[in-house]
């Protein structure tokens, strides 16, 4: 029995194979969340190790890399995403985000390895879902806190239109104040394009409109009265 290098008692040995047992352990978090899983990895010559170089050296054809890119990893972060947030609107987003993030990044020069692409998209795509889980957290913690004290919209039925009442009014403006109406609000035609169909000036198609609004606005409201 002796000591061994890190102070401990016990069988030098033993001590060496549990401590290389158990390296990954104690490995930096950063370098655990980075590292790449066997099935995932790329070779240094693969295709999208020579695309990251293209765009990270700005070469001629980067946009067409970026596109490229893009294609080839994201199937992988779409079941990536699909596997751990079992929604495909939601792995749709992450595709978006992580690959928008990484192309950013290699046109910035960010990445100083980009034979490690894939490493830093999957290293992404984990960061990218535990921040997406505490900000759910946050969330629900936040309404679990304050429900209580948000005001309660006032859920009310709007009122319905009486369609056969504006129809009524409308037939009974001038012409022009109906056409303006109804090329403006029906057609949904600006007043350059309504002035000239009618002979006016877009100042003038914005005076009648508002007088002919004003004229309905005051037709229905007194059926309403009467009614």
């Amino acid at each position: 029995m002796r000591l061994s290098p890190e102070g401990r008692v016990g069988d030098g040995r033993l001590w060496r194979e549990s401590r290389g047992r158990y390296r990954n352990f104690w490995r930096p978090a950063s370098a655990m969340l980075f590292s790449v899983d066997s099935s995932a990895k790329v070779s240094a010559d693969g295709p999208e190790v020579e695309l990251a170089r293209r765009i990270a050296s700005a070469a001629p054809d980067a946009c067409e890399a970026e596109a490229e890119l893009y294609r080839l990893l994201a199937p992988r972060v779409r079941r990536y995403g699909l596997r751990h947030l079992r929604d495909a609107h939601a792995a749709a987003d992450l595709v978006q985000q992580v690959l928008t993030f990484a192309i950013e990044r290699l046109r910035a020069g960010a990445l100083r390895e980009p034979e490690r692409v894939l490493s830093f998209v999957l290293g992404t795509c984990r960061m990218t879902i535990m921040d997406e889980r505490r900000a759910e957290l946050r969330r629900a913690d936040l309404l679990e806190r304050y429900a209580e004290a948000v005001p309660q919209a006032d859920a009310h039925v709007a009122p319905r239109l009486d369609e056969r009442r504006v129809a009524d009014c409308l037939e009974r403006l001038p012409e022009r104040e109906r056409s303006v109406l109804v090329l403006t609000f029906y057609e949904d035609q600006p007043s350059d394009t309504v002035g000239a169909q009618l002979g006016l000036s877009p100042g003038n198609v914005r005076v009648i409109r508002h007088r002919g609004l004003d004229k309905l606005r005051r037709c229905v409201d007194a059926g309403k009265s009467r009614a």
